[in-house]
């Protein structure tokens, strides 16, 4: 991967929105002690720009949002977690108690 991004190009950027002396009184402490932070993705705005430089991004909505450049090209990497095997079971179970039928019934 290049450490080199140019314009149009899918990056991700970095900032900082609340360092921790600014967070809300209420939030939990161990909350209060974290900066809230944020990372979007977008076009590269500028012709060209290395890792860690600040960069104008354009979201794929249309805003532009300046942040320090984090990633060239990110890929999605989220996942559901692991299966949960009650719930992977539970289909065919119900389907043949709804076809057996309520022996109460008739």
């Amino acid at each position: 991967m290049s450490e080199k991004a140019y314009k149009g190009q899918w990056v991700k950027i970095h900032n900082i929105i609340l360092e921790p002396s600014q967070r809300a009184p209420g939030v939990p402490e161990d909350t209060q002690k974290c900066p809230l932070e944020m990372w979007l993705n977008g076009f590269l705005d500028q012709d060209e720009a290395s890792l860690g430089e600040q960069v104008a991004i354009k979201t794929v909505i249309g805003r532009t949002v300046k942040g320090k450049l984090t990633e060239i090209e990110p890929k999605y990497d989220h996942s559901f977690g692991k299966p949960i095997m009650e719930l992977l079971t539970i289909g065919p179970k119900v389907r043949a108690f709804i076809e057996k039928g309520d022996s109460n019934e008739r």
